[in-house]
């Protein structure tokens, strides 16, 4: 089911709306002042979740639906930037597409960003959530634990991997941050794993007009491959904003006050939404947006949606760039002075459901790091043949006793 794929192609590249409203408006939209940094910061963003989409979607050619949260992943991999240094530090500046924005100002923009995020619109529900556990007796550096808590908010814990419970301890957390959407994100821990940093998101917006349910009815959809299956529809006609090129067809969908959009993309008849997914980029993504300035009576058919979403981006983020950091090369000694780290996986798991009410959405990544050997291997020495011996005094090397030994059980 590839074409509703364009249904929410970009639903977590949240825009915010700048639009002005008169004083007795009921849902008034609040807007977000961004300073320089801040705007350098979204812009990145949005190329980095362009560029992560991109690939997710050219890897994954046999998922029928596909669903990420950009913003998750990102406010994972920065956490974990936070204790990367040299290459690997260079390596994910350029992945994340932060190169030019110091250490400093990429976590108070994250900081500044998150925090406005959470507080525009009492109709939609947005909550951000980051912690890291590791293993108990592992030594975490304190600035990178300090980094973390102040920036971040993030829920800094030690565990006792050792022990079942540990992965009862991070998946709960997960479920709770998600609202029960997202159950788990851990299968086990091993004896190599240290650290677990994790991001949660969860979205809750009422459609800033709603769908009546009298109104849906099973409609055909139509697959790739030409045949049709009959799916659960929604209808109403409205106003919308709406857009047009020689790509796709596409209108915007408020929640709430209409600070929280969606944005539904539907490829012309001669186009498929893998033409859409090659055109993603930034660029185009500001032409796109700036093309949104007409309104027009819409009857919309919209099916509803309910999936869950689950990839290791190692190989995506391999392929974009910071491949360094998940090999033996990786250099995290701002995790830990002992360096020996590297990031064994990168997983992340999404849910969404559309329906006539709004869209209920959660996002949870979690980097794993692990520990990729303990420092030197101690030397092995079995005295387990004949062997000489000598007993000296320290200070005048004179030997005292010297000898031989054949049988250790011989008292002759």
């Amino acid at each position: 089911m590839k074409s509703s794929l364009s249904l929410l192609l970009l639903l977590f590249l949240i825009v915010v709306s700048s639009c002005s409203t008169t004083n007795d408006d009921p849902n008034p939209i609040k807007t977000i002042e961004l300073d320089e940094k801040s705007a350098e910061l979204i812009e990145a963003e949005n190329e980095f979740g362009l560029e992560l989409f991109q690939k997710i979607y050219a890897e994954e050619v046999e998922s029928d639906n596909i669903m990420v949260s950009p913003l998750s992943v990102s406010l994972a991999l920065a956490m974990t930037y936070n204790g990367a240094n040299g290459e690997t530090k260079t390596a994910m500046e350029e992945t994340l597409k932060v190169y030019g924005l110091t250490p400093e100002e990429i976590n108070e923009s994250y900081k500044t960003l998150v925090a406005a995020l959470q507080s525009l619109d009492p109709k939609v529900v947005l909550e951000i959530a980051n912690a890291i556990y590791y293993r108990e007796g592992f030594p975490v550096e304190d600035d990178f634990v300090s980094i973390n808590r102040n920036y971040y908010d993030a829920e800094v814990e030690a565990l006792n991997f050792g022990s079942p419970q540990a992965v009862n301890t991070i998946n709960d957390w997960v479920a709770n941050k998600t609202h029960e959407k997202i159950d788990k994100i851990l299968e086990n821990i091993s004896g190599d794993h240290v650290m677990f940093l994790l991001n949660a998101i969860y979205f809750k917006g009422i459609w800033q007009s709603e769908f009546e349910e009298d109104d849906t009815e099973d409609l055909p959809f139509y697959l790739q491959n030409g045949s049709s299956i009959q799916v659960p529809t929604m209808q109403k006609t409205e106003s919308l904003p709406y857009y047009s090129n020689n790509l796709f067809r596409a209108v915007k969908l408020a929640y709430g006050a209409g600070n929280y959009n969606m944005f539904v993309f539907l490829p012309q008849e001669e186009n498929t939404v893998e033409d859409i997914v090659d055109e993603l980029g930034l660029d185009s993504w500001k032409s796109w947006m700036a093309g949104f300035t007409d309104t027009v009576n819409i009857d919309l058919k919209l099916p509803r949606l309910k999936y869950k979403y689950e990839i290791t981006l190692n190989d995506v983020l391999t392929d974009m760039g910071m491949g360094i950091a998940f090999n033996n090369g990786a250099d995290f000694t701002g995790i830990s002075k002992g360096g020996n780290l590297q990031i064994d996986y990168v997983k992340h798991k999404t849910f969404i459901e559309v329906n006539e009410k709004g869209t209920e959405a959660a996002a949870v990544t979690v980097v794993a790091v692990i520990v990729t050997s303990v420092g030197p291997h101690n030397m092995q020495f079995n005295v387990n043949r004949p062997f000489l011996y000598a007993i000296t005094e320290k200070d005048t090397d004179a030997i005292l006793f010297m000898g031989t030994v054949k049988n250790p059980q011989s008292e002759e």
